[in-house]
């Protein structure tokens, strides 16, 4: 079977992609309603918020993870950020844009290694990038009026942070565990449950 076969998505890649991207759109639209909330918690040092930024990257890792194929990563990030602005996120339309960026991140740190590597040094990567994406996004689009030193390179520095440990860590354990329960055994992911 060559690349090109190995690539071509089937149904099920969409189905199980569509089905990653449309819950995680709904879980970023509750995420939107947490970030508003926690405002005050982080008021002593607003860029710390981005702690919890991680989960709204997720998709992004998790698709790459699971589908393995050219694209997964972009679809499921990009189609969540649709689902949440259907729902009513407060950020309205651009988080389709922002979604897409995002998306962009982690299909980079896949396609860095051709499709073929999906260990925890290439999910943290994809976390890394996502995450990184996701800071470039913020850092011209709605921190550009904050202060470079004292908010938009710490606001940047911990998205990173947190894209790599919750979207990029997180998603590989949340693959493994998903793994184990059999519910990816038509996926290399779940093929692979015994060796991991």
């Amino acid at each position: 079977m060559n690349r090109t076969d190995t690539d071509r998505w089937r149904t099920i890649d969409i189905v199980v992609a569509s089905v990653i991207a449309v819950a995680f759109g709904v879980i970023f639209w509750a995420w939107g309603l947490v970030w508003s909330a926690t405002e005050t918690a982080f008021a002593f040092f607003p860029p710390a918020q981005t702690l919890i930024y991680g989960v709204w990257l997720v998709p992004a890792v998790l698709g790459g993870l699971v589908i393995r194929k050219p694209g997964a990563a972009l679809y499921c990030e990009t189609l969540a950020a649709i689902v949440s602005a259907l729902l009513g996120s407060q950020w309205a339309s651009i988080v389709i844009v922002q979604g897409l960026t995002q998306g962009i991140g982690a299909e980079l740190a896949f396609a860095a290694f051709r499709y073929r590597s999906f260990r925890l040094p290439t999910a943290l990567l994809a976390g890394a990038m996502t995450g990184l994406s996701a800071a470039l996004f913020d850092f011209f689009y709605w921190n550009v009026a904050t202060d470079l030193t004292s908010y938009r390179i710490p606001y940047a520095l911990l998205t990173i942070v947190s894209a790599t440990v919750i979207a990029g860590a997180g998603s590989w354990y949340l693959t493994r565990a998903l793994a184990g329960t059999g519910v990816l055994d038509r996926f290399p992911a779940g093929r692979e449950r015994a060796a991991i």
